[in-house]
Order: C-alpha cells, then structure tokens, then sequence
C-alpha cells in the first residue's frame, strides 16, 4: 500500500468537493495546506500563514503537538475502534473522569458523542426524556436565545437564531422552539435588571410546554461574538429553577479555557443541568464532544418509560478520540491554561485597538483568547480573506465580524504580527 503524500488537487476539488458553506458554482477560493506545526500552516506553494483561527477555536495547543501524536500513535496501535454499545474501554472512562472533575459540580454523567451538534442533539433528547419521565409529556419543546448558535443538524438548527442565523430556509421542517430577545447588558457594563424581563415572561407563559432553556453562557459565538452580562445566566438558572425547567449550557465554542474561565459558566458561579462541550476537547485532533447531566437527569431518565436514554452513535466514545481527549486535557492543566489565555487578552486587547480608529469599524471588544473587529457593514469576505492570506496570516471573517481566537500556544511576537496584520488587511480592504 502507498504512504506518500497526497498532493491537494485544486481542480479537482473545485470541481468535485463541497466545503463549509459554499457554493458549488460559484466557490470561491480556497487555500491548499500540506503540512501544520504548532500556530502555522504551510501552503503548497511555500508560503507560512499565522493561523489566528484555531481551525474553528479547537486547536488550543497548536498543530503536531509532539505529545498529542503520541497519544494517537499508542493508541492506534492498541486498537483505534470498538462499538460502546456493551463494550467499554479504559480512554472513555479515563475522558469521563476528567470531565466530571473539570466541569462545573454537579455534572457527574458523561455521555461521549460525536460532534458539538451531536452533542446539543443529544442534550435536546435528554431534557425531553427527563420531563417525560417526571410526567410532564406536554413539556417537548425548546426555549432559546435571538442570536445564539448551537449546530447545523435539525435539532440543533431548531434552536439557533430563527431570524438572523443561517437556519431559515429551514424554517418549515424544524421543530417550533420559543426565542426570547438576546441579552442586551454586555459584559463590561452594569447590570440592567430590565434584561432579563423577556425570559421571565416567557416562563411564566410558557413554562408548561418547555423542557429545557439552551443557551451559549456569556459568549454568543457565531451568532454574532457577542460577550453578555454574566448576572444574565445567574438569574436564568433561577428561573429554571422556578419553573422546573433544565438548564443546557453550550459550552462547545468557550468551554476549556477560551472565554477566560474554564468554562464560561464559571463567570455566573452556576452550573446547568445539562452541558455540550466539544472542539478544544482533543486539541484539534479529531472530532469528538460529550455531553454531561446531572445524576438526577440521569436518572429520572433511566427510571421512564424507555428505561434507558435513546441514543448510541456508532462511533460514540471512540477510543482514539477519546485517548488523544486525555492527553489534551491534562496538557490544558500542565500548560496553565489560564496564564496562556490572560496573556493572549492582553495581547489581543493592545494588538486589535488600533482598529477602533477606522471609520467602517463598529467596535472592538476582546474576551480571554477571543478578539473581535465589529464592522459596520457586512464584511467583504472575497477581499478581506485573501488580503490577510497575503499578509501572512489565517483568519475567516464572516457577517459582520472579523475576529480571532488563536491557539493558546502563541507566543507574544506572532500574537503581534497577527493582530497588526489583521488591522492592516482590514484597512486596506475598507480603503483607508
């Protein structure tokens, strides 16, 4: 069998293959990579791009991490697969018992998925299930924030901004969810009590067809990177708390250190019912999420009807993913994580202000790993994408926002030559 290296074939792949949110006859251009080693990404023609991305926020200890490769190697020669259904293995469990040690108290069940829209698939049927079982079969339906963002399958997409978000041209098919309006105090401003009036309202009207509140805490990621008061999330989990309905907390996007805290919840001092954790969860290795519920959840599901929650991927705890899971979390604790995000907010906070000054800039607000550059208008992606490819550097702006979240391995230099660059590209696209 063959071992060489794959060159990318870009007429091929213009012609045949379907990337995230592109057209096949218009798709635009993409940038082929052969090879990644810790922020950097080579391109088939030679050059080097500062990867300001973390492909997709996931890859939080850089690409080729000698102890990652490790992980997988061991592993794979071990055995890279076995069903879960019956079976069990020592990576899943070991995976379960940093989640539960790691994660917010209370959340002592761990459920290994896929993928982050698995994982909120997964939290979804786990609320409906729970209520179920309590006999309160008329509570099936969701409520959810205008603005958030929970994943591209039916389920998730349910859930996601039904206005503003990439979802209604579904709209027909979906299940019909309850939205109240986003959080409007952010996170550096005093607290407005009026915020949480709508929620309020809602419960109070609503309570008895809902099962579950699902929310990103105080970060809203592609709906818009919007940073919210934290006092938010603490009294909504009093009001589900009130009105009997479970709290699920999407920490895809923020949990492991990205928003500043551990897990975004933190900055409330609550924790959920249910929580979806994924991408930085194996470093960017792999796809892998979980989702975790409390022992009550757990169990009040385990007594209904079912006797059992029904669900079961094939490839649910895959022993890769899960072996290379253990070791990029114990390298999140070894690495101080915490000092590594502090010192990218600061950088991000010096490095992007300069952008403040542009006249089509709308504002700049920075959040532990996370920088964002709000234009005024729509960014102008066929312009601003290849300027910044240009200049050396990997970001991928989308609607209004051009923004990072870069691994937590950059050091201070390449931190600078990303943000400035970012600043220049952007200058130069808006023609100032």
């Amino acid at each position: 069998m063959s071992t060489h290296f794959i060159q990318p074939d870009l007429n091929y792949d213009r012609e045949h293959v379907w990337h995230p949110y592109s057209s096949m006859t218009d798709p635009g251009y993409t940038w082929p990579v052969v090879s990644a080693s810790g922020v950097r990404l080579k391109l088939q023609d030679g050059r080097e791009l500062i990867d300001g991305m973390s492909s997709w926020w996931c890859t939080v200890h850089g690409y080729n991490h000698p102890v990652l490769n490790a992980a997988l190697n061991e592993q794979a020669e071990r055995m890279s697969h076995v069903m879960f259904g019956g079976l069990t293995h020592g990576p899943a469990i070991e995976l379960a018992r940093r989640l539960v040690a790691l994660t917010p108290d209370g959340l002592e069940k761990v459920f290994i998925a896929d993928s982050g829209s698995v994982s909120v698939e997964v939290a979804i049927k786990m609320a409906i299930q729970y209520q179920h079982a309590r006999g309160e079969t008329t509570r099936t339906r969701l409520l959810a924030l205008e603005r958030g963002y929970h994943g591209d399958t039916l389920g998730a997409m349910s859930v996601c901004d039904p206005k503003r978000g990439m979802h209604h041209l579904f709209s027909g098919i979906l299940p019909e969810q309850f939205f109240v309006p986003a959080p409007q105090t952010r996170f550096e401003e005093e607290w407005n009590p009026d915020d949480i009036a709508p929620l309020r309202e809602s419960l109070e009207k609503n309570h008895k067809s809902i099962a579950a509140l699902i929310l990103e805490p105080v970060v809203q990621g592609a709906g818009g990177m919007r940073f919210y008061h934290p006092e938010y999330l603490r009294q909504a989990r009093a009001l589900c708390d009130e009105f009997g309905v479970l709290l699920i907390a999407d920490e895809i996007a923020t949990g492991f250190g990205r928003s500043g805290k551990l897990f975004a919840c933190e900055y409330a001092g609550i924790s959920p019912d249910i929580m979806c954790v994924g991408k930085a969860i194996t470093g960017g290795y792999m796809t892998l999420a979980a989702t975790l519920a409390t022992t009550e959840v757990a169990e009040t599901i385990s007594r209904g009807e079912a006797g059992c929650f029904m669900h079961g991927p094939t490839f649910m705890a895959n022993p890769l993913a899960c072996r290379v899971a253990c070791a990029s979390l114990d390298l999140l604790m070894e690495n101080n994580w915490k000092e590594q995000v502090s010192g990218i907010e600061q950088g991000l906070k010096h490095g992007l202000s300069r952008a403040s000054e542009l006249e089509g800039v709308a504002d700049v607000r920075v959040l532990g790993a996370i920088g964002v550059i709000e234009l005024k208008d729509p960014v102008d992606v066929k312009r601003l994408q290849p300027a910044c490819v240009d200049r050396g550097i990997w970001v991928r702006p989308f609607a209004h926002n051009f923004y990072v979240m870069p691994p937590y391995i950059m050091r201070d230099g390449d931190l600078a030559y990303l943000t400035s660059n970012m600043v220049g590209a952007l200058a130069q696209t808006l023609g100032e």
